[in-house]
């Protein structure tokens, strides 16, 4: 019954977010989806009420980011723009918010990799062990190879505003450490529905289920599947540990957000709000960088008595499995872009060196 409500209202706010677009205006109340503009014979003091949505809970680093944002954007135009932000998936899973802002029907998200099921070229930073510390992540992000995919992201409605951060993945179970990748064979693994992540546990031997985040603490807890993978933070706030046994410090992916809003919306504002908006963006992108390498080595800490163990598996062999099959595992993102990526992060590191 959920699931068709929420199919239900997505498709209304589909249509409903179609013909805003069509019409050029922006209508709506404080507390629904939809922007609210009090207008006035100077443009420049109107107020706008958008929503923010985020699929985690609050003290998340996506709350923290939003809020932090909120804060900026509430400040510097006066009350101007505010801000209501809606946690836990309250409009719809994430990749229906992703949906919503393309045409119109949500003003902001904190998309994650589900993101890149419409813009492909972001999943190329979702390669397994691409990127071997944050240095080399934001390289890319904050680079060229991170305004081209911004570019193309543009192509297809959306305004990327900033790269914030959720950190690297590790991986829990609650049946048996891991050790080796051959420890992963027959496990049940939980996956958000990307297909560069089920790919690659596929090729670990692991039977993977997806669903959505606000799921798998149940799922977990019910034996329904046996282990998942997030950083150490959305561990620790999500309670996971409360339903597994053993943490495996891995960090085979990569995880950003990606602060989008819709783009027809970004440039029908003034040049004064654009500019405030963006150096909100990146304020909150700058706090969630450093609450997350903060965060995550104190919940590393914390989480030393909550697992039974936690362990530092062979890399080496994780690579040595995953790595011959990128071709395979990439293959729902455009060559030239894996491509590119690559190239810069070998240019990079041989600059550092």
């Amino acid at each position: 019954m959920k699931k068709q409500f929420r199919s239900l209202l997505y498709s209304f706010l589909f249509v409903f977010g179609a013909i805003l677009t069509a019409c050029g205006t922006s209508v709506g109340t404080e507390t629904n989806i939809s922007s609210e503009v009090q207008e006035s014979d100077n443009p420049k003091s109107e107020v706008y009420k958008w929503s923010l949505g985020i699929n985690t809970t609050e003290g998340s680093v996506r709350d923290i980011t939003a809020k932090k944002f909120k804060e900026v954007v509430e400040e510097k135009t006066d009350g101007r723009l505010q801000i209501d932000i809606h946690l836990g998936e309250s409009l719809g899973t994430e990749q229906e918010m992703v949906n919503m802002v393309q045409v119109g029907a949500l003003e902001l998200q904190l998309a994650g990799g589900l993101f890149a099921n419409i813009v492909p070229e972001y999943n190329t930073l979702s390669l397994p062990f691409i990127v071997d510390d944050y240095d080399e992540a934001y390289a890319v992000l904050d680079g060229p190879v991170g305004d081209r995919w911004k570019e193309l992201a543009s192509e297809r409605g959306f305004k990327v505003l900033a790269h914030t951060e959720l950190g690297f993945a590790q991986i829990t179970t609650n049946n048996k450490p891991i050790y080796h990748p051959d420890d992963l064979k027959g496990l049940r693994m939980r996956s958000p529905n990307e297909a560069i992540w089920i790919e690659s546990f596929r090729e670990l031997g692991s039977a993977v289920s997806t669903m959505p985040f606000t799921e798998v603490y149940m799922a977990l807890s019910q034996g329904v599947v046996d282990g998942q993978f997030n950083p150490p933070s959305a561990i620790y706030e999500t309670n996971f540990h409360e339903v597994q046994d053993y943490l495996a410090l891995t960090n085979h992916f990569y995880w950003h957000v990606n602060f989008i809003m819709n783009d027809d919306l970004w440039n029908s504002l003034d040049e004064e709000l654009q500019e405030i908006i963006q150096e909100a963006a990146y304020e909150a992108r700058d706090l969630s960088r450093a609450h997350i390498q903060k965060k995550d080595a104190e919940m590393l800490e914390i989480l030393k008595d909550e697992f039974i163990e936690i362990t530092e598996p062979d890399i080496q062999a994780f690579r040595d499995v995953l790595e011959p099959k990128i071709d395979s595992i990439s293959k729902t993102i455009p060559a030239e872009a894996v491509e590119e990526t690559y190239k810069f992060l070998e240019e990079y590191r041989q600059a550092k060196n």
